[in-house]
């Protein structure tokens, strides 16, 4: 445990030195290089109406330049917007750009966690916020990015079984644009915003889910109007409770249907019968 311990830090403080060389080293040019920039001055300034052309120039408000002197970034910092010089002989620069970018994702075919086959696709916005990591770090910052966001969902989605997959997306987006952005830090590079944008199911998977669906529903719908039927059998044992106390109520009821049929335009004519008169023919 000692040893290892030891070596862990040797090697800890062996990486620490080197960084500390490099980050000393960055931006000096030794003494021939220093000579050709002095040449170049002279030149620049032997030529100086014809050399000012080649010696300024213009980025907009959105750019920035990184200017690199003999193969080395100078001054650690980008220029821009607006004018800056170079000289033409040892520097050249490379533009970036700082507006955000937007890309979509091609649809994956993920399988989930409760193994379910899935094509999902979505948006990913992003913005370079360090053009010089940018350029240092990473050869292509749009293309390592898109591919980055392919695998990413992937991964994330793999995780996810389907209901959390389908109920879920502002929490899918939010941990992929957490990921990504940690990712892509050292690229000098700010994911925005990820949004899901479609996801697409099997087409046997779709009727499954829509036959469970619909016969929910159809649960639900009997059971309510089986709700229905006991409240109304409730209310009319009431009604005919207050009718048996009231036998001119019975009566008032004939005049309020007959009145209800009549405001229908019809031919149809219908003559009320007590129900005392039935019962007296039925008793005699």
């Amino acid at each position: 445990m000692i040893s290892t311990s030891s070596t862990a830090v040797m090697v800890t403080k062996l990486e620490i030195t080197e960084a500390n060389i490099e980050d000393k080293n960055t931006g000096r040019l030794g003494c021939f290089g220093w000579l050709l920039v002095i040449l170049s001055v002279i030149f620049v300034a032997a030529t100086f109406p014809l050399t000012i052309f080649m010696c300024v120039k213009i980025v907009q408000e959105y750019e920035r330049a990184v200017i690199f002197r003999l193969g080395r970034i100078t001054d650690r910092k980008s220029k821009g917007p607006g004018l800056f010089f170079i000289l033409p002989c040892t520097d050249n620069f490379v533009k970036v750009d700082l507006r955000t970018v937007s890309f979509d994702i091609p649809p994956q075919e993920i399988l989930t966690k409760d193994s379910v086959t899935v094509a999902v696709d979505g948006v990913v916005y992003f913005r370079i916020q360090c053009p010089i990591s940018a350029v240092a770090n990473v050869s292509n910052a749009h293309s390592s990015t898109r591919l980055l966001a392919q695998t990413t969902l992937r991964n994330v989605l793999g995780t996810k079984n389907l209901a959390e997959l389908l109920s879920d997306r502002e929490g899918i987006s939010l941990s992929m644009q957490e990921t990504l952005d940690e990712a892509t830090d050292q690229w000098g590079i700010k994911v925005e915003r990820v949004e899901i944008k479609d996801v697409k199911l099997p087409q046997q998977l779709q009727r499954a889910m829509a036959a469970e669906a619909e016969a929910s529903r159809e649960a639900r719908a009997k059971i309510i109007a089986a709700e229905g039927e006991m409240k109304a059998s409730r209310a009319l044992k009431e009604a005919s409770l207050v009718i048996a106390e009231s036998p001119s109520a019975l009566q008032l009821r004939y005049l309020q249907t007959l009145s209800t049929i009549a405001a229908e335009k019809n031919s149809t004519i219908i003559f009320p019968v007590p129900i005392d008169v039935i019962q007296s023919f039925g008793k005699s």
